[in-house]
């Protein structure tokens, strides 16, 4: 990948829509709460050439967060539910996270409500999909 967001093995990659409050706000309190060795935040609004890589290989960053962890990659709710088993911190965060996403079923289920709540959001606070 030219962009060489996954070469590094141990390296968890959180791509997330930067102008999204919910997006950015789970995105750092996840970071902060260090649940990964080397973790990196990427805004996509900052990197149109990685949304493109990922969209040529079928992730819509609009329709999802992506994970990139151990060089895999994980889209939506798929990445939720790898973040809530990443989660060791206790806390009601953690709480939270893991009895939404914990179960990757349901975590299937939760995401689309939460994706359209992305949109409304945007909508509402007049900010465009990611191009």
């Amino acid at each position: 990948m030219p962009t060489d967001i996954a070469s590094n093995p141990n390296r968890l990659s959180l791509i997330y829509d930067g102008e999204c409050p919910f997006c950015t706000s789970f995105a750092a309190f996840h970071a902060a709460r260090g649940n990964a060795d080397d973790m990196e935040l990427i805004n996509a609004r900052e990197k149109p050439v990685l949304v493109q890589e990922l969209r040529s290989k079928g992730m819509e960053i609009n329709d999802g967060m992506i994970v990139i962890w151990h060089g895999q990659y994980y889209h939506g709710a798929e990445g939720m539910h790898l973040l809530s088993t990443l989660s060791a911190e206790p806390g009601a965060f953690t709480m939270l996270n893991k009895f939404l996403f914990g179960s990757g079923s349901v975590a299937a289920v939760i995401y689309p409500m939460l994706a359209a709540g992305r949109r409304l959001a945007l909508l509402l606070l007049q900010r465009k999909l990611i191009r």
